[in-house]
């Protein structure tokens, strides 16, 4: 069992969510995120005057996959988080983290089943 997080541009959400269900994928949590990296942030305009921001907003995905849903979560996720064909700095990130266990609240039930 692996925990995929992806960070992606919020306008990206709903041609991800339409993907991965396409593939099976039909669970996660989504959770606003800000970010700062290479894209260096962007000046903004607040009642006329202008101030740079250094953290942009993006959307956090957590997805809980099985061992076999892991590399074509992966695919799904860079083909349809992409702004470009070629991709462009700010798309996001996916990290990959190994999952030891997994429970169920209502019923208790354990492992790869509970996912």
């Amino acid at each position: 069992m692996k925990l995929i997080l992806a960070v992606i541009q919020p306008t990206k959400l709903e041609a991800v969510q339409q993907a991965l269900a396409r593939i099976g994928v039909t669970r996660m949590s989504v959770a606003d995120a800000m970010g700062f990296a290479r894209q260096r942030g962007q000046i903004e305009s607040f009642r006329g005057a202008e101030y740079q921001t250094n953290l942009l907003r993006k959307v956090e995905l957590e997805i809980a996959v099985n061992d076999d849903f892991v590399e074509r979560t992966i695919e799904c996720l860079l083909q349809s988080a992409r702004s470009s064909h070629e991709g462009t700095i700010g798309d996001g990130k996916i990290f990959v983290l190994p999952m030891d266990e997994t429970v169920q609240i209502n019923d208790a039930q354990r492992g790869p089943s509970a996912i």
